[in-house]
Order: structure tokens, then sequence, then C-alpha cells
């Protein structure tokens, strides 16, 4: 670590100070260099030496042991990566009343997140390792339900999302192999508890798993029975490092999107060789030797991500013919044609290559994760393409799926039936630009394609797809605020707003869920708060039958006029001139934005192409 250089650029006052700061942070394993880089990061404050960042998120850090210093940890990580949080901590084991008591700070506070680390001993069996099943199993319902009752107290008084650290499983060998076969163990009462906290916990709740990240820490090495002693510490300092890193990692999800679509080189990346030069019978490849296994075993991985909604292309510098060979006829490949969803192969610019694909696709270039075995083609695209992420994998192929698996940027906050069915949408897309090429006007595809389109106010089951969708698109999307599940279901509760969406599908296939907008009312007025479309189904009458409906809602609600605005990003110039094409009118502009208007009693319902079907939210 090149504390040296870091100071210097500290006592200079360099600006180039956060962004080495952020970077050594990433790297630093060690408790005490995580807490120096974080006094230095404090001295830069107090030296007036600002970086640019978002705005502060409420943080509540509150639980059952001495929240010193992993609070200044988890303070330190989210700053360094752009997450600046205003915090607020609670009480030594206090948290339990700090919940309970609605005129307690914590409500005044008014968090937007909330970290609770509940006490492990109150995560114990009361009664003998002897008992009846029965008995341990209902106190371990009884544990979880109690922290479930907190959690929900918490978010129905705040609407925050909540982030609940479970139980480190003990260490020691006793009560020995017998700790298996009873509930009323130590072992296997967190463990129970655990698993039924996470299969329980509603889509606000996130898990911060202490059972997990212990066993990979190791078990022993994740405890400090002196520090609990003398200053109730809930870990070791090493552990405490990986507690702050998960919380500051789950923070992010909240707001930040997984990356989209994964870009796979061929040559040693998907199998061993070269396929020009070795042959179909040439390359490494299946069970038949350790690293043709290794090779289909990242395969079997790459392919499993396509369920997570995660497309999958491929970026080879190879003749084209040679490079699908292996797709269509080797016995041993995991991946087929059918799994890519744009295949490049040829002997361009992997970096341009890279670039069609995102055009092809309508995703942003920041949507991307190439994997090469090649250092050079890796260093071409970070200076040509440097939105793209890259991953250089390692020389043994044994260990390329663990490369992706441990890189987190795939990790999914929820999944649902529509990311299972993403490749098949973009693939079907071919089909409909083809239909597109083939009819001689516009109107004749449209009516071509038979559209179908339910719109539906905002349902419990759709909170997860909602909050993803909001918080992933960036192009089509005027506003770009973003939402948690938690603020989405605070949508659904609010009489003063409207939230529904948009599901489209035609004769090539199921769009899903495609659209999503949320109005508020104010007096005479329906003001458009968000109104985000994916850029796949752009002109095809999605947007006017949207504006029907927002301007159906708005007369329904006694409303004479709806008003939308556009705040402007580096990735939605597309939507700028938006409303105006929609039959807005400006009537404010800024640096911040433009502000339109439109008078329902001028409005009428444009016609379209799509049958629309109306679903109203019945609870219970």
């Amino acid at each position: 670590m090149d504390l040296n250089k870091l100071k210097t650029l500290l006592r200079d006052g360099d600006p180039e100070f956060w962004p080495r700061l952020a970077t050594l942070s990433r790297e630093a394993r060690d408790f005490e260099e995580l807490f120096l880089l974080s006094s230095l990061r404090k001295k830069a404050h107090d030296r007036k030496l600002e970086c640019k960042s978002s705005r502060k998120l409420r943080l509540a850090i509150l639980g059952g042991y001495s929240l010193y210093p992993l609070h200044e940890l988890i303070e330190h990580l989210c700053e360094t990566e752009n997450l600046p949080v205003e915090l607020w901590k609670g009480d030594y084991d206090n948290y339990i009343a700090e919940i309970m008591d609605e005129d307690s700070a914590l409500y005044s506070f008014a968090p937007e997140v909330v970290f609770l680390l509940p006490s492990e001993r109150r995560c114990v069996y009361t009664g003998k390792l002897t008992d009846a099943r029965e008995l341990p199993e209902a106190e371990a319902q009884r544990t979880v339900d109690g922290l479930l009752d907190l959690a929900h107290k918490l978010n129905k008084k705040t609407g925050a999302e909540i982030i609940m650290a479970n139980f480190m499983p003990p260490a020691r060998h006793d009560p020995g192999t017998y700790r298996t076969r009873t509930l009323g163990s130590d072992w296997s009462f967190r463990k129970w508890v655990n698993l039924q906290l996470g299969l329980n916990a509603p889509p606000w709740l996130r898990i911060c798993d202490l059972e997990y990240l212990s066993y990979r820490a190791g078990a022993l090495a994740s405890r400090d029975e002196r520090a609990w002693f003398e200053s109730k510490q809930p870990c070791s300092p090493a552990l405490m490092v990986e507690v702050a890193r998960e919380v500051a990692h789950l923070i992010g999800s909240l707001k930040r999107a997984t990356k989209k679509v994964l870009v796979l080189d061929l040559d040693n990346t998907l199998w061993g060789g070269v396929i020009g030069d070795d042959g179909l019978e040439g390359i490494e490849l299946g069970d038949t030797s350790p690293r043709g296994e290794a090779f289909k075993a990242f395969q079997k991985y790459v392919a499993s991500l396509k369920e997570r909604g995660v497309l999958l292309a491929v970026c080879s510098k190879n003749d084209h013919a040679k490079a699908v060979e292996p797709f269509e006829k080797h016995p041993e490949m995991a991946l087929r044609m059918e799994d890519i969803v744009s295949f490049k192969a040829n002997w361009d610019s992997k970096a341009d290559n890279i670039r069609a694909m995102a055009a092809e696709l309508n995703l942003g270039l920041d949507s991307f994760v190439f994997v090469d075995d090649n250092p050079a083609e890796i260093e071409i695209v970070r200076q040509f393409a440097p939105e793209v992420t890259t991953i250089l994998l390692g020389p043994d192929p044994a260990g390329y799926a663990g490369q992706l698996q441990d890189c987190r940027l795939f990790e999914p906050r929820t999944i649902t039936a529509e990311d299972a069915e993403r490749t098949s949408q973009y693939r079907s897309e071919v089909q409909r630009k083809e239909l597109q090429a083939s009819v001689t006007d516009m109107d004749s595809y449209l009516e071509s394609l038979a559209m179908e389109a339910v719109i539906s106010e905002f349902t419990p089951v759709d909170v997860p797809r909602l909050s993803q969708l909001i918080n992933k698109s960036n192009q089509f999307n005027l506003t770009t605020r973003r939402r948690s599940e938690a603020e989405v279901i605070a949508v659904m509760n609010d009489p003063g707003q409207a939230g529904y969406s948009v599901r489209l599908k035609d004769r090539f296939g199921d769009h899903g869920l495609i659209s999503i907008v949320i109005g508020k009312k104010n007096g005479d007025t329906m003001h458009i708060d968000t109104w985000i479309m994916s850029c796949r189904v752009l002109k095809r009458q999605v947007e006017e039958e949207v504006l029907n409906e927002l301007a159906r809602l708005a007369r329904a609600r006694g409303c004479t006029r709806l008003e939308g605005v556009y705040l402007p990003t580096a990735k939605n110039e597309m939507v700028r001139d938006f409303y105006p094409r929609m039959g807005f009118s400006l009537t404010r502009e800024n640096g911040t934005g433009r502000e339109f208007e439109l008078k329902l009693d001028a409005f009428r319902t444009i016609p379209t192409k799509i049958k629309i079907t109306r679903r109203a939210y019945e609870p219970g």
C-alpha cells in the first residue's frame, strides 16, 4: 500500500487524493490499513479537500454490540464508492427499545437505510439439549418472528430499506458431533434461524450474511472473545472489515443495477487451444482431461447466468465459420448458439465489436463485462471502450468460474420469471426487425405484430421487477429517479400517487414488463414523477398508450393538466424532446432541466394498434 504517495496528495491538497484513496480502500484487507485510510479521509475533510459526490444517504446503524469502529469502516467504504452517508448510531444493545419507542431519536433521524446487527446472545436455545425437537424449533421460530416484527415496525415507520445481519455459528467443537443431532445446540439453532430468516425476508429486507462471511474467512479467525469481553465487539477485526464491505456493497446495490451483458472470448477462454489451428477435434473441452473439464465447468457456470437475465455475447478474433463450429457440432459444449444474443467473430478491434453490440442491443456500454485470457485484448478494450468492465482471466481454467463468481457484477437482488426469458426476448427482436424490413409501411408492420398490452396498477408480486427496472433503466428515463423495493411499496400505499406498469407481447414472444409510470396528484395537476420504458419497444405505440392511461387516471382524479419534467443525464439525451413529441408544451427551462405541461381539455385519446387490457390491484 503506497501510503506515502497518498499522504503527499493530501498534504498538497491534490484532488487526485480521492480516486487514489478509493483504489487503496478497495485493495485493503487488513483492519489497521483500512482504519488508517479512514483517518486520512477525515483529515481531508478537515482540510476542506472535498470531492464531488452524490447526495448523502441517511444510514442508521443499531444492534447488540459496540458499533465503534465498525460504523467508521462502513462510512469510509460508502464514501470511497461515491455513496456518502449521514450516519446515526444507536446505543450499545439498545436496538429493541430504539425500534419499539416511536419517539426515539432513530425515528427523528428518518433513516433511508437501517443496518441492524442483532445480538447473537439472544439467538440461543434456553432449554436442554435432550428436549424434543418441537421445543427448540418453536423457540427458533419465535426468534425469527421477533426479528421480522422489528424489521416490519422499522419499515412501516420509516419506509427505510433494512439490512439485517444474521448469526455466526459457533466455532468450537463442543458439544461434538451431537451438535447436528439436535436443534438445541447453538450450531443447529442458529443455522435454522438464519435459514428461516432468509426464506421469510420481505422484499425490502436484505440479509447481511454473517454465517457465510465467517465461513469464508474461517470460523475461528472470525471471532475474538477478548474483544467481546473488553469492548463488546461483534467479531474479530478481520471479519469486521468484511462485514463493513458487505454492508457498503448492499447499500450500493439498492440503487445500482447489476451488469446486463457478459461478452466472452473463445480460444483459451471457452475451450483450450485455437479453433482455427487445432480444429474441432483438437480443442480441449470436456470430461476426457482435467483442463477440458475445467473449460466445460466454466461454460456451465456462464450458462447459469442466463437464467438470471444476464445476456451472453461472443467477441473473438476468428474466422466466423470456424468460431461457430464448436457451438453447433462439439458434443461437450455447454453453450449453444441459441444462448448467445450477439456473436462477433472477425478480425476487427474487440472494442469496436463491443460498441457495435451495444448499438444492436440498445444498451449502454457500462452494462457490459468483457472476459478474455489475453492481457493485450483486455488493455485495448480498457483504452478504447473504457465504460466496459473487463476481467482478465488467470492462467488456469480451473479458476475461471471462481473469478466470475467473486467479481460480484452479476449478483441478483431478486430473480424474476422474466429474467430467465431475457435471451429469448432479445433473439425475438431480431425476427421483428426482419419483419419490419419486409413490410412497406409502419402501420402495416405494427398491425402485423398483433400486439397486446396489459396496463396494471402496482402489485406486491411485481415489486422486485418494478424496482429492478427503475434502477437499471437509463436511456428512456425522463428523471432517472431510483427507488428501492421499500420505496415502490410506499408508492402503492400512497393514495396521492398513481403507479402502474405495462406488459407487452406480440406474435414473436413476450416482452414482459417494459414500462413504468408514477404520477403524483398536486391540486388540479398530475405531476409525472417517473416515466421509464425499455428501449426494445420504442416506436411501437407503447408511449402513446402510456400517455392515454396517464390522461385517463389524471381525469379520474379531478386533474385538468399533466406536468412532466426532463432531467438530463449522460445517458438519457434520447428523451430530451420526448414531451414535445407527445404534444406537451415547454413551460420552463433552466440549467437543471426542462418542464412541460399538457392541458387535458384539449387532449384526445391516441389510437394505436395495441389491444389493451387493464388490471386494478385489489388487496387481499
